[in-house]
């Protein structure tokens, strides 16, 4: 046990006593600081050193209000210290005592002076808030021993003040480390908070990436199965075909098999166990009439407009511009209510632009607190086809969604 309490002294105040550690500047992010002007707030930054210089001048003060300027000097100096080495600070502040109070000729009390006991007391304090709280123990413990220890042996019988002087660092060093421990605690929870912040996000964007693989795998094994019955189907559509033909439709009904199989296979991974797949077909463009028509019955004012050329795309890209307007449309609903929408849709060379815009809320009903969640949805789907998209505020107090989905240019068959 005493090998176990030495090695915690020698890791505590001895292991880098003398490193240089700078008082940083205090945080103006809090409850009452940060409404303050950024003026003073900038000031204010630099209080706790404003008070360790104030605390020093006051005890150099004591010293030449007892006609020994230079009693007030060491004591002060170690006060100062402690602004870029505190443990250094607490042992100056502690060795020097006994000669300062020889210097000033002060024997009651002994060995604290004046300047030296109110020195000490401030090292105690800013060396235990610059320290762990295991630290300021042993700072404390040492006082008393040392202090005991002088009175006991090197005193000349004066009066006895190390017993107020632990009785009054107790109460402080206390306060210090309940005001330590809130603000590790505090910190601990905003990194906890974080953490699970990201953690939220992060499941959030899984989730999402399986909702679309399992959108993906549907769409795709519409068109494998197709291609498998056609090829199947094809020889019989040919009178007397070749065998070369009829091999090469037969290999291509077992490879789109194949595809097919091992599609299923590896979207199993991401598929939830109750998940079942829908019987009706995936939405498409042409199924925006009824969302908005929908989001109308719900409440949402919302206009629609097409421009361009109205032509079939890609039924990958339809369904996720479907599931854009959709979660878009929802975001309004949740964040937004009372607000008017427009629904945007341009078919324009070498793509699809989608935007939606939305005014700012009205009525009586608070807006749902929202965490991004819709936004990263889209944002995935979007690079999924290797498109672009903003979203924002508005000037309004609105909000807009602005996507263009790239299609590359089908060729013509020759």
């Amino acid at each position: 046990m005493a090998h176990g309490l030495l090695q915690g002294l020698r890791r505590e105040l001895l292991d880098d006593a003398l490193a240089y550690r700078l008082l940083p500047p205090m945080g103006t992010d809090g409850p009452v600081t940060r409404r303050l002007p950024r003026l003073i707030r900038g000031y204010l930054a630099w209080f706790p050193h404003a008070l360790v210089v104030g605390a020093a001048l006051v005890v150099l003060g004591l010293g030449y209000t007892d006609g020994q300027p230079v009693t007030g000097l060491v004591p002060a100096a170690a006060v100062l210290l402690t602004l870029v080495r505190p443990v250094a600070a607490f042992w100056l502040s502690l060795l020097t005592a006994p000669f300062v109070s020889v210097l000033s000729g002060f024997w009651d009390g002994w060995p604290w002076a004046p300047t030296s006991f109110g020195a000490h007391l401030v090292v105690l304090t800013v060396a235990a808030a610059r320290t762990r709280p295991r630290a300021a123990v042993w700072m404390w413990a040492l006082t008393g021993i040392y202090g005991f220890f002088c009175e006991a042996v090197l005193s000349h019988g004066g009066g006895n003040q190390t017993a107020p002087m632990m009785v009054m660092s107790a109460l402080v060093l206390l306060v210090v480390a309940v005001l330590h421990t809130r603000r590790e605690a505090r910190q601990e929870i905003t990194a906890q908070q974080t953490v699970t912040e990201r953690e939220r996000s992060m499941r959030t964007l899984l989730e999402e990436r399986t909702t679309i693989a399992r959108e993906l795998h549907d769409v795709v094994a519409h068109h494998m199965s197709v291609v498998a019955i056609q090829a199947e189907a094809a020889p019989y559509r040919v009178e007397n075909p070749p065998p070369e033909l009829e091999q090469a439709f037969a290999t291509i009904r077992e490879n789109a098999v194949a595809a097919l199989t091992e599609l299923r296979r590896v979207l199993g991974v991401v598929r939830a166990q109750d998940y079942e797949a829908p019987d009706a077909p995936q939405p498409t463009l042409a199924d925006l009439g009824g969302l908005v028509a929908n989001v109308r019955e719900a409440g949402l004012v919302v206009e629609s407009a097409v421009t361009g050329a109205v032509r079939e795309l890609p039924q990958g890209v339809e369904l996720s511009a479907y599931r854009i307007v959709q979660e878009a449309l929802s975001n309004v609903l949740r964040h937004a209510p009372g607000a008017a929408a427009k629904v945007e849709v341009a078919y324009v060379l070498g793509g699809l632009g989608l935007r939606i815009v939305n005014g700012p809320a009205k009525g009586l009903v608070k807006p749902s607190p929202g965490a991004g969640h819709g936004i990263t949805g889209m944002r995935e789907r979007v690079a999924m086809l290797d498109g672009e998209m903003t979203a924002g505020a508005t000037d309004d107090g609105g909000y807009e969604v602005a996507v263009f989905l790239p299609v590359p240019a089908v060729k013509d068959p020759a």
